[in-house]
């Protein structure tokens, strides 16, 4: 699924339960340094060499003396790493660091990055690393509780502080109350799908994009009756992917209160009710489904979406057998656009925000924390282990690291003026200039997945195309729904709920495509949520419950 070609996976892979959630309050305590009393923390002054020794955030970290540091870095077909890149050679001259790239191909990536672990090959740091993953190298001790380390890293404790992420750190933390995952912080929610519809098409109904739902229903209707053999509406990112039609539900869930899709979670947090509940069997759930129903049964939706490949989805849009499909902001004008402009005179296609529905204008909480680095044990060991957290904090969490990593080097790859970034002449970025010899990403290493990740809006929100501008700035207005609280499992418990875990998930999936696509009538659904219940629906749900209750009682 994360490598299903869309930008935004860091934030859509935290689809799986956080279950490890722990301890409120404690993000701001580990940051003072509570690794103090822990004893391998004490020894930090041994292991000061080449460190800075007054690094504050904000400022150029340089280390004292040449140092070099292990990498693991996931290779991305579309940019391949080559020794030559930029991006190394000004790295070391900033920072007196050199990076030591241990290459796994992207499409190994998961298993590779196992297996060195777990052999103790590991480099010291291993990034492109998406929570959950990092909760099964706790155990063993292989990689670090980096909150006790966090301390040592200005950039990232001011960051949370200034944008209030304690709660997303919180619900990253294991049952011992500390995080092993350094994850990007996002200053703000950047939002990744949504549909995207023919505006000449609808142009020439006189018709309106629209913004809920229920206009996303009106729109169909009125696109059906003036194409009867044809389905409005077709949609694609259902294959490689455990659930069908990711994209739409995740997006679409968002608008009824729930996570589904690519975002899908078996434990949800009530608000209402303050306590934790199975998604799949809410009303909120049980309502997505209806209206998706509703959309098949009445041809406004073709009924492969949710089998069907992405070229075949592409290929009816582009030969006019649809006139709306699910959609990012490089699919839209990469893809969509570039392709419909070639074959269909006189086509425009736009991206709208995501339809409002019930839940009114919210967006998922929980989605400013994207794929982060992981720190090898082995590392503490290293008399160099300071100066190495300084150059991860600087690199991954400074502005200046991070404009370094996503733009490259000012005068040479881009230019800066009245708060905009351009590319200098001759330079590409995803096909921004088709006909430009250089690229930034496979000819200078710049906007490399491995380095690139969250910051501040104005930064994020630096690289997007005018479209997607408009698209963020309506979801950033959009309130985040509620975090659930800490309610971290006691290891005999996380060896339980696990065994629960994928049976409850495959039942959902599986019945989530038979109800839309009308194999099983929702008069059902009593017996399909008792159902779940007999698949320990009901154990598993008590067992969060039992883990938050237990968590408040001996914490306040």
């Amino acid at each position: 699924m994360k490598n299903a070609g869309h930008k935004n996976a860091g934030q859509l892979s935290r689809r799986q339960i956080l279950s490890a959630a722990g301890f409120i309050g404690l993000a701001t305590l580990t940051g003072c340094g509570s690794g103090d009393d822990g004893g391998d923390s004490k020894d930090l002054s041994k292991k000061q060499n080449g460190a800075m020794k007054e690094y504050r955030a904000g400022q150029q970290f340089k280390a004292a003396k040449p140092l070099s540091f292990s990498v693991l870095h996931n290779n991305n077909p579309v940019y391949p790493p080559k020794d030559s890149w930029l991006f190394w050679k000004e790295l070391t001259q900033r920072t007196g660091i050199t990076l030591k790239p241990v290459g796994v191909p992207l499409s190994d990536y998961e298993k590779k990055r196992s297996l060195l672990i777990g052999a103790g090959d590991a480099p010291f740091l291993i990034p492109k690393t998406y929570h959950p993953a990092e909760v099964a190298f706790v155990s063993s001790g292989a990689v670090l509780p980096v909150s006790d380390y966090v301390h040592l890293m200005p950039n990232f404790q001011d960051k949370v502080r200034k944008w209030k992420l304690e709660p997303e750190l919180d619900s990253i933390r294991q049952s011992d109350g500390k995080y092993y995952l350094l994850p990007g912080l996002h200053e703000k929610v950047k939002s990744g799908y949504s549909l995207s519809f023919r505006t000449d098409v609808l142009d020439r109904l006189g018709l309106s994009l629209p913004t809920t739902w229920d206009e996303v229903y009106t729109v169909l209707k009125a696109i059906k009756a003036e194409y009867p053999d044809r389905y409005p509406f077709t949609d694609r990112w259902s294959t490689n992917t455990p659930y069908p039609a990711a994209a739409l539900f995740s997006y679409l869930g968002q608008a009824f209160g729930v996570r589904a899709g690519w975002t899908y979670d078996n434990i949800s947090w009530d608000d209402k009710a303050r306590e934790f509940v199975f998604t799949g069997a809410t009303d909120g759930f049980r309502q997505m489904l209806e209206y998706l129903r509703k959309l098949v049964d009445e041809k406004l939706m073709d009924p492969e979406s949710f089998t069907q490949t992405d070229d075949d989805a592409v290929k009816k849009l582009l030969a006019e057998k649809a006139f709306v499909i699910s959609a990012n902001p490089q699919e839209l004008v990469q893809n969509y656009r570039y392709n419909l402009e070639k074959q269909v005179k006189g086509a425009r296609i736009e991206m709208i925000p995501v339809p409002l529905g019930p839940a009114g204008p919210v967006v998922l909480g929980g989605a400013r924390l994207e794929n982060g680095v992981m720190v090898s044990s082995k590392a503490l060991k290293s008399d160099s282990f300071v100066a190495m957290m300084q150059f991860v904090d600087w690199l991954w969490y400074s502005d200046e690291g991070q404009r370094f990593a996503k733009w490259g080097v000012e005068g040479v790859t881009y230019t800066y003026a009245d708060g905009r970034y351009k590319l200098k002449d001759g330079i590409s970025l995803m096909g921004s200039a088709p006909d430009a010899p250089k690229d930034l990403q496979k000819d200078y290493g710049f906007f490399n997945g491995v380095f690139t990740y969250g910051g501040s809006w104005a930064l994020v929100s630096s690289s997007f195309s005018p479209d997607e501008k408009k698209f963020q700035d309506v979801m950033a207005q959009r309130q985040e729904l509620p975090i659930g609280p800490a309610h971290p499992l006691q290891s005999v418990e996380q060896e339980q709920a696990t065994l629960w875990e994928t049976p409850l998930r495959d039942h959902v999936t599986q019945n989530t495509l038979k109800f839309v696509l009308g194999k099983r009538p929702l008069s059902e659904w009593d017996a399909y949520v008792s159902e779940l219940k007999a698949k320990n629906m009901d154990q598993l749900v008590g067992l969060h419950n039992k883990a938050y209750e237990r968590y408040k009682k001996e914490n306040g």
